[in-house]
């Protein structure tokens, strides 16, 4: 019984860590979901108003802190 109970917990635990929290930066609308494992960012910034496209738009993945994919212009 006890084994099954730390099975259960163990299971809780690791879906906790899957799960992300939105964050929403006041950069032009960027959306960071941060879970404890991984990062995904969708990257809208306003950088520059005189430049033909003044945003910077993309999506930035990161796994463990270990940038996996970035398609930020």
């Amino acid at each position: 019984m006890k084994k099954k109970l730390i099975l259960i917990a163990a299971v809780i635990l690791l879906l906790a860590c899957l799960f992300p929290i939105p964050f929403h930066l006041k950069d032009g609308g960027t959306v960071e979901y941060k879970a404890l494992l991984y990062t995904v960012s969708r990257v809208h910034r306003l950088i520059d108003l005189d430049a033909e496209n003044p945003y910077q738009e993309g999506v930035v993945v990161k796994v463990l802190g270990v940038e996996l994919y970035n398609s930020v212009e």
